[in-house]
């Protein structure tokens, strides 16, 4: 069984700060991490993986400059067994439409070397973007079933079963194989911490690259990078902090809800 999980590098949001006169990220100095997300859906995968080691392959896909071959280091450390970064000049400037279509045909590449995937796993968003279009995209570019906002899976006869958040609570999906699904966060789960030799041995790993050259064939070269992307990004700017407001901090605190909920009415906020 093959699953190819998509990954992203990305800067620690954390850290990252907007410059007041540009109103452009600043992202010197700022670390550098894998997709919080995209962890949630290689942990999944990894799980898949220690039911039956023998027979399931893991490869992980990323598309990014080449500094984002350290992130994929750390996939292959903690268990995943292949890893494709998908870079070129050309892909510089894709919105998400763009590196959807990208990524599919990278896909594409990558299930010839590796064999077909089984399962395509997907972080629900990536933290500098946190647009959620990227996976869904992936999935219609391939034309496959997707499932998104997926907690956990289980695999069974039919294909695989999908834990998925809905509001106010779970549903469960059944889905046939092959499929894309995109996860979140559920409960208090990490991905695991890589064992000290793993991380000796992805070290000396060997990253393919995939470039514009490999998928120059099938690829439409309008629909990729800047011009080939229909959305642009005007400008980021840290939203303006008002402190404001008034406390009702009455001896009888019945009082003071009275006061709070006749002030949300008068506001219509109620």
């Amino acid at each position: 069984m093959n699953i190819f999980v998509c990954a992203k590098q990305v800067p620690d949001t954390n850290e990252i700060k907007i410059d007041p006169e540009t109103n452009t990220l600043i992202r010197k100095g700022v670390p550098s991490i894998l997709n919080t997300y995209d962890a949630f859906a290689l942990e999944q995968a990894l799980r898949i993986k220690d039911n039956d080691p023998e027979n399931v392959k893991i490869t992980v896909i990323s598309m990014g400059p080449p500094q984002a071959e350290s992130m994929l280091r750390d996939t292959l450390a903690v268990g995943a067994d292949k890893a494709y970064l998908v870079t070129d000049r050309k892909f510089g400037g894709s919105d998400t439409l763009a590196t959807s279509y990208i990524i599919s045909e990278a896909i594409k590449e990558v299930a010839k070397r590796e064999g077909d995937y089984d399962m395509i796993f997907c972080g629900l968003q990536a933290i500098d973007g946190d647009t959620a279009q990227v996976g869904p995209e992936i999935a219609e570019h391939l034309d496959l079933p997707q499932v998104t906002y997926a907690y956990t899976t289980e695999l069974n006869d039919e294909g695989i079963k999908v834990l998925k958040e809905v509001e106010g609570g779970a549903l469960n999906i059944q889905a046939k194989l092959p499929a894309l699904i995109t996860f979140t966060k559920y409960g208090d789960e990490e991905l695991r911490y890589p064992k000290i030799k793993n991380k000796m041995k992805a070290k000396k790993a060997t990253i393919e690259q995939i470039t514009f050259e490999e998928l120059k064939e099938n690829i439409d070269e309008t629909a990729i990078g800047l011009k080939g992307s229909p959305t642009r990004v005007k400008k980021s700017y840290t939203p303006e902090h008002k402190k404001s407001g008034e406390i009702y901090n009455d001896e009888d605190a019945s009082v003071s809800v009275d006061k709070l909920i006749n002030a949300l009415s008068d506001e219509k906020l109620i």
